[in-house]
């Protein structure tokens, strides 16, 4: 019972925030607390939510001043660079922006963390999307997928929690699976060059020095098809360049002119960001502590007045009570499903479901399930409370743990698509981007690179 109560709690809520009948905030706190009603178990409630927001007040709290710093790095001009970089490859050719955004995403995932990588992707690319008239869902899916494919690193999370789980070395699950997880990188980046030609033929390739009459609403979810009016010249859909000569200074992606700015105090926010960056990956101090010092350090030092500090914490309070708020409605739904016991139900029923026949390739069978389960629980869930049951029955077969630990990441690129994932929330959030209109263009594309990397790991003999 339980686990038909799961399945029909995820189900609903997907279904109605993607029909977009109720806010993703709403749905994760309504949905689940009728559930827990339905379970039988209302009464407890109060408790099981109470223990998701605690378990989730760092990752809250590192989001808030996450939010905070970059927003400020934004706005003294840090970032600035890398934009100009990106429209000197892109040249407002729509496919050179999809496959710059792949890049840049994978690029800026180095640091392990999917809400540091969204908050600078999504600042550097999404004045070109606006401006060329392109679909937002495939910036985000684009992103979220390269960050899904770099998450697997071992300072990322997973790895970890698999080699923890089945007492393994990080290294020796993480370093064969390398030529695999450069395929799933590579069929990334193929993925971004056709999306990248769709939108191409839908909109045309452009010159930058002239505008539309009449703009039109960016196509979501139906990119790829049709015809537009961008903002540029439309030159035609066939042509495979665009106007090399166009003046990049034109159009800057972020106001060269802002009075935010900082030039003189570049190099010590470029140091002060990568000292950050470093001690994160040195796990010197909690992430939470990092970016609350970090914050409050970039704050204090690029705006010295007070009425200026203020200024920017309103400018990014938006991004900040959405995304904190997101989190911890998050925290309602994560907390019921395991305070319930929908969890550990729904995984011992896939264990039980799976045929005896299927033991000598329980590899196999955990990188397919791992699409599904990573998606529909959080990663402590799966590798913490699914993994090491598959572990022992592949064990049984003569499936090493290791060959488990690796095929347990393949559904990594679909997973930080997850609802149950904070920085998608950053992600979709800064984009602008409904979260059921991003769910509907990536799950199909996201899945997809996830069996070409399981496909890899098998063709290579790592899985």
């Amino acid at each position: 019972m339980l686990t038909i109560l799961g399945f029909t709690m995820i189900a609903t809520f997907l279904v109605l925030i993607m029909l977009k009948k109720m806010s993703p905030i709403a749905a994760l706190v309504l949905i689940p607390a009728l559930f827990c009603v339905f379970v039988g178990k209302g009464a407890h409630l109060g408790d099981y939510v109470i223990d998701g927001v605690s378990s989730l007040a760092p990752t809250a709290a590192m989001l808030m001043f996450a939010i905070v710093y970059f927003g400020v790095m934004i706005d003294v001009g840090l970032f600035d660079p890398i934009v100009r970089g990106i429209l000197r490859f892109c040249r407002a050719d729509p496919m050179r922006i999809v496959v710059g955004t792949a890049l840049l995403a994978a690029i800026v995932s180095l640091d392990g963390d999917g809400s540091t990588t969204f908050m600078i992707t999504v600042s550097a690319m999404y004045p070109l999307y606006k401006r060329l008239k392109m679909s937002l869902v495939v910036m985000t899916g684009v992103a979220a997928m390269a960050n899904g494919v770099m998450n697997t690193l071992p300072w990322g999370g997973p790895t970890a929690r698999a080699a923890t789980a089945l007492k393994l070395d990080a290294g020796d699950i993480f370093v064969p699976m390398i030529p695999a997880l450069l395929v799933g990188l590579l069929g990334v980046v193929v993925l971004a060059y056709v999306l990248g030609l769709r939108e191409r033929r839908r909109l045309g390739v452009v010159t930058l020095d002239e505008a539309p009459t009449e703009e039109k609403e960016t196509v979501l979810v139906g990119a790829g098809g049709g015809t537009g009016v961008i903002a540029g010249k439309r030159t035609g859909g066939s042509g495979s360049g665009t106007d090399a000569d166009a003046d990049d200074d034109d159009f800057q992606g972020l106001d060269p002119h802002r009075p935010t700015l900082r030039p003189r105090l570049y190099w010590f926010n470029a140091l002060l960001t990568v000292g950050l960056l470093t001690a994160m990956i040195m796990e010197l101090l909690p992430i939470p502590v990092l970016f609350l010092l970090g914050a409050a350090l970039a704050l204090s030092v690029n705006y010295p007045n007070i009425p200026d500090q203020k200024a920017r914490l309103a400018a990014h309070a938006d991004n900040v009570l959405n995304v904190s708020g997101m989190v911890f409605a998050a925290a309602v739904f994560t907390g019921v499903l395991q305070g319930t016991g929908m969890v550990d139900s729904m995984a011992k029923w896939l264990v039980d479901v799976i045929p005896d026949g299927m033991g000598p390739h329980m590899a196999l069978v955990t990188g397919v399930l791992s699409l599904p389960l990573t998606y529909f629980m959080s990663n402590d869930g799966f590798y913490f409370g699914v993994l090491p049951v598959l572990a022992e029955a592949g064990a049984a077969h003569g499936v090493t743990p290791l060959e488990m630990a690796r095929a347990s990441l393949v559904g990594q690129p679909l997973h930080m698509s997850s609802p149950l994932v904070p920085a998608v929330y950053v992600l979709v959030g800064m984009a602008k981007v409904e979260f059921g209109d991003h769910t509907r263009f990536v799950v199909k594309w996201a899945a997809m690179i996830c069996l070409v990397i399981l496909a890899a790991g098998i063709l290579f003999g790592i899985i």
